[in-house]
């Protein structure tokens, strides 16, 4: 089993009398994109800012591949990227990113070959030359995820990389992102649970500085039951319910909100419960908009037992 690349242990940090960590404890190991959650408030970029080394917390112990944050030993192996990410005014992109990889160490040839590299992989090969103020909010946004990903670092943490960005940008972030994964580990803080349920396999849910669950994702192969979310057209609630009772196999029906169904089964019972429940659908003359398997990231982290 393979060490892991972060250790939280007993970790707090007091912020003007608050108790923005209480006592959190975990371990990560290298892998999938990694989701950090939780309402404002909640200690998510404080815990962000902890790792990056940033802030120093008031007690407990962190580990970054076994060193301290801020270690000499994590230069070019960590990376950050904060909400409020700048790029400087005066200079053009290309400079910012090659003085970045000169920070690193790099020599001015590599660091060129670098900032060449980086802007490929957002694709924005094209605005090299061009300074911050002509970029749109989206190009801003990609280029900073740019800087982060200099020098190929194992580790990025991301608070909020798509904020304010529209849906074409987000999928953009979200397509750069799964592209890396496969060399580097991201640990992602957003409030758009939709997208880290796309991107991730493990969720961190923080709550007035406490960490609260873990969510991980599970082999539905190895489940004892199974969940199938339907989300429906107009459907009678209650005639939904009876009728995807009666499909053998099915253990229980959850409406938890309007047009949405949770339909939990047993796989021994019923291999095909995806194509029982459209059988049962058309024959009913209901419409449907999505089938998935398993719960959404929303019922696992706040309305689940």
């Amino acid at each position: 089993m393979s060490s892991p690349i972060i250790q939280c242990k007993q970790l707090n940090h007091v912020y003007s009398g608050n108790l923005a960590l209480n006592n959190v404890n975990f371990e990560l190991a290298a892998g999938e994109p990694i989701g950090l959650v939780g309402p404002n408030g909640a200690g998510k970029t404080t815990l962000l800012g902890i790792l990056s080394g940033f802030l120093h917390p008031t007690s407990g112990t962190v580990r970054l591949f076994d060193h301290p944050p801020g270690a000499k030993q994590l230069i070019g192996k960590v990376s950050a990227l904060p909400q409020d990410a700048r790029l400087d005014p005066s200079f053009t992109i290309a400079e910012q990113l090659v003085f970045y990889g000169r920070l690193q160490g790099l020599t001015k040839p590599q660091a060129i070959l670098e900032a060449s590299r980086v802007l490929e992989a957002v694709s924005l090969t094209e605005i090299s030359h061009e300074k911050p103020g002509t970029l749109s909010h989206g190009m801003a946004k990609r280029v900073a995820i740019a800087q982060a990903l200099i020098g190929k670092p194992a580790l990025i943490l991301l608070d909020e990389p798509t904020a304010g960005l529209d849906p074409i940008n987000v999928r953009t972030v979200r397509t750069i992102i799964a592209e890396q994964s496969s060399a580097t580990t991201f640990i992602i803080s957003s409030h758009d649970l939709a997208e880290l349920d796309r991107l991730c396999q493990r969720i961190l849910l923080l709550e007035k500085g406490i960490l609260q669950s873990e969510i991980l994702g599970q082999n539905e192969q190895q489940a004892v039951t199974r969940f199938i979310t339907l989300q429906m057209e107009n459907a009678p609630a209650g005639e939904v319910i009876n009728k995807f009772k009666a499909i053998a196999g099915v253990l229980q029906v959850t409406n938890p909100q309007k047009n949405e169904f949770i339909v939990e089964y047993n796989p021994a019972l019923q291999a095909q419960m995806d194509l029982q429940l459209i059988q049962c659908i058309n024959m009913n003359h209901w419409q449907y908009r999505q089938l998935s398997h398993g719960k959404s990231l929303e019922e696992k982290l706040f309305f689940s037992d």
